[in-house]
């Protein structure tokens, strides 16, 4: 059960309101201590209010209006695309539904090993884009190349930390190199990492095929996580 605690603020008669988890039978703690920080995350509330499938919008969100890759016209590939909040993003962003007159409209593929539901102005398949032949597919389903290539994957956690690290860095290579073969000249690929040792490797992939790279951490990625994000632009063909 959850309940709200109230604290006083010094001289102002406002109060802050925090939802308290109790624990319960057959509950490990860590998912009270996660499911009260989901609670209580503003960012989950406001996914909630604005209609989004997740917190991780505002990641791309904030991503985008640093460096500006989601405009009109822009063809989008998102890896690992469920529960579908990046395409969410990017629909207006694109103009993917051509509701911006006189805009180009931009194209917005997902793929992701289970099936999501459907999205206005998005297409989405089930497809492990690590398949042979995925690149082809991808690029049959859009007519040509790519523009932007997303990802907001993260491999299943096994609670050991370095593993996770190695694991989730595996992911994030065989998603640019995905990259590599499907994006046009001039094009970007976004990406979560996680911080811890092994993110180096990338970077160096990454700056032998774009002209800048970039690591962010937005203000919509948890304080206490390792994750953060890469922004690779300009991509060299």
């Amino acid at each position: 059960m959850a309940k709200k605690t109230t604290k006083g603020t010094s001289g102002r008669g406002q109060r802050d309101l925090r939802v308290r988890v109790k624990s319960a039978r057959g509950r490990k703690y860590s998912s009270t201590l996660w499911l009260e920080r989901q609670l209580n995350d503003p960012y989950v509330k406001r996914a909630q209010v604005e209609g989004f499938r997740g917190r991780a919008a505002f990641k791309i969100m904030e991503l985008d209006d640093k460096f500006r890759f989601l405009v009109p016209g822009a063809r989008v590939v998102d890896l690992g695309c469920a529960p579908g909040g990046w395409m969410q993003v990017a629909v207006p962003r694109v103009n993917s539904l051509g509701e911006k007159s006189g805009k180009a409209i931009g194209t917005i593929l997902g793929v992701d090993l289970q099936e999501i539901e459907a999205l206005a102005g998005c297409e989405t398949h089930t497809l492990d884009f690590m398949e042979d032949g995925a690149d082809d597919k991808v690029k049959a389903w859009l007519g040509g190349q790519a523009d932007v290539v997303m990802s907001d994957m993260a491999a299943s956690s096994s609670g050991h930390k370095q593993t996770d690290h190695l694991k989730i860095m595996a992911l994030c290579e065989a998603a640019a190199y995905f990259a590599f073969d499907v994006l046009a000249e001039g094009g970007t690929f976004v990406a979560k990492v996680l911080a811890g040792g092994a993110e180096g490797d990338l970077q160096k992939l990454l700056k032998q095929k774009f002209e800048k790279v970039h690591h962010v951490k937005p203000p919509s990625s948890r304080s206490d996580s390792s994750e953060k994000f890469v922004v690779a632009t300009g991509f060299r063909g």
